[in-house]
């Protein structure tokens, strides 16, 4: 005798895991581009220091020497990523699935699983690029780790770098070698504040990123810096749904979102890269 058994579809979704941005405590929003699509920034330059001429017999044109002339120069930040989706949600689809396909809830799932790693990734793959220091990729180690980032943070000394609010990013697998240096003891006792920003631990002073290796360039070994080099605008972010459009019985769901990365060339150096091998 067959028995027919009875299948049961639960009102809930096995949903993918994502992490927050960590865009906020990396880069800044020093710049407005509020109506304009690229904005300029101006380079000024300094004038040399001379030993002034106190009895006026050298050949100057004053005591103080050679009257010079500052330069300003601009650099232009153009936004360059427009991006969008959209997609469209049937009203029985909604009702037969227990409302688990809600307009609501499906653009939040666009932004967790799409938008954001998007944007983090390309923030990412600038500030690597633009990063004023990159040597010569290595292979790192966990006896090796401890002096390649200390020496690192030592070239952000030197060129003056802020010494506070400096990070180290890296990836699971570099953390991993970190903990397993005998050289270095991670200070995690760091502030409730800056541990919902994604801060784990801190060592030498760089407060430790510990990101995705799927949001990270390809060979990402670590990155030192300051959020002062990077500016992260998103100048547009805007999301629409539309109920009963014209063909469509349901909702109808668009999102556009206008976002860029900069690093800036007077500030490229408070940004150490280092790439491992493949």
């Amino acid at each position: 005798m067959a028995i027919d058994l009875i299948e049961k579809v639960l009102p809930c979704v096995d949903e993918v895991f994502t992490t927050t941005s960590k865009k906020q405590i990396i880069t800044n929003n020093d710049f407005e581009w509020t109506g304009a699509h690229s904005i300029k920034v101006y380079k000024i330059t300094t004038a040399s220091m001379n030993d002034y001429d106190r009895n006026g017999t050298g050949t100057n044109a004053s005591r103080y020497g050679q009257v010079q002339n500052l330069d300003a120069a601009t650099e232009e930040f153009m936004l360059s990523n427009d991006r969008a989706f959209t997609y469209a949600i049937d009203k029985l689809d909604t009702d037969e699935t227990g409302g688990t396909m809600a307009a609501v809830s499906t653009l939040s799932r666009q932004q967790r699983e799409v938008i954001v790693p998007e944007i983090d990734s390309y923030i990412y793959a600038t500030m690597c690029e633009e990063a004023g220091t990159k040597p010569k990729a290595i292979e790192l180690t966990k006896e090796n780790i401890y002096s390649e980032i200390v020496a690192a943070n030592t070239v952000l000394d030197n060129n003056e770098v802020p010494e506070t609010e400096r990070f180290l990013i890296v990836s699971p697998e570099i953390y991993l070698l970190m903990k397993q240096s005998s050289e270095i003891t991670l200070d995690t006792n760091v502030g409730q504040d800056i541990k919902l920003n994604g801060v784990i631990s801190n060592l030498d002073g760089l407060n430790v990123i510990k990101v995705s290796s799927m949001r990270l360039p390809e060979n990402f070994g670590f990155l030192i810096g300051h959020k002062v080099a990077t500016v992260a605008p998103v100048k547009l972010e805007d999301y629409k749904m539309h109920e009963d459009p014209p063909g469509i019985n349901g909702v109808l769901v668009e999102g556009r979102i206008c976002y860029d990365a900069f690093v800036l060339d007077n500030k490229k150096m408070a940004l150490y890269y280092q790439e491992i091998t493949a």
